[in-house]
């Protein structure tokens, strides 16, 4: 993008060298950790409600909740609709709605069945999103619950919501002694990670310079988060890694950050 006033023109490029690390999991020798430290040193933070541009072209208030969310599974579901019990008409603004049909059955690759959040109506955003005058407050009815309550958010939204834009990949690996290890790789959510259609996103902000203005690296600004994707020994010994990796100097910091 050559207009600088479009925001997608702040995006960097999707290719750049990165940083890697590589560690066994201290209570749990069968798992491998596999971590991008350009993105988990990186600066990125959410900005919804302070200089989001959106997903979808005119429509920067709706974040990313532009699109109902997935489950990833049964359980993913259960635990949402469980949070969902605590809201009520003046914390949720769709709640006469939603309340008795928030769910939709929809397919991620066109042949599969899958279940995710319902949106308000066709190209709408997700029923959980309120506007931003609602006077119960605006953004996610479920974020803000978890906050009333004193929990974080990860416990009462769905998976997806909550993990991006962390993307997390497992897989079982066979070594050549014939031992086998899980693989959890960590990495930076970016256009890519949603298939083809990513780029066609109007604004993301993992690439976008206006996202990497945290106050703290991601590692530290997305602790929980990471902690619920490989559990705590595993994010302790992360953490001391990208401490050390800071205090040494980045060889290939991320882009967004950097600029």
């Amino acid at each position: 993008m050559d207009d600088p006033d479009d925001p997608r023109s702040r995006e960097v490029g999707l290719d750049f060298s990165r940083e890697w690390i590589e560690f066994a999991d201290p209570a749990d020798e069968t798992h491998l950790v596999r971590a991008d430290l350009t993105w988990l040193l990186s600066r990125w933070t959410c900005i919804f409600g302070r200089g989001c541009h959106g997903i979808v072209a005119g429509r920067a208030a709706d974040g990313c909740c532009s699109h109902g969310a997935f489950f990833t599974d049964s359980d993913d579901e259960k635990r949402v609709r469980t949070a969902v019990k605590r809201l009520a008409p003046s914390t949720w603004q769709h709640f006469r709605r939603g309340f008795k049909n928030w769910t939709a059955d929809d397919t991620i690759d066109g042949k599969n069945p899958a279940r995710r959040t319902a949106t308000r109506d066709v190209d709408a955003p997700c029923v959980f999103l309120n506007d931003a005058d609602f006077p119960g407050g605006g953004g996610c009815a479920l974020h803000a619950q978890a906050l009333r309550d004193g929990v974080h958010p990860l416990e009462y939204k769905p998976d997806v919501c909550w993990q991006l834009p962390i993307r997390r990949d497992q897989d079982w690996h066979k070594r050549t002694d014939n031992t086998k290890v899980l693989i959890s790789t960590l990495s930076e959510f970016d256009r890519r990670g949603w298939g083809a259609g990513g780029h066609d996103l109007d604004w993301w902000c993992t690439s976008s310079t206006d996202a990497h203005v945290g106050a703290e690296p991601m590692y530290v600004s997305y602790g929980p988060e990471l902690t619920a994707l490989i559990g705590a020994p595993a994010y302790a010994k992360l953490a001391e890694l990208c401490t050390a990796r800071l205090r040494q100097g980045q060889v290939a910091p991320h882009p967004a950050s950097a600029g």
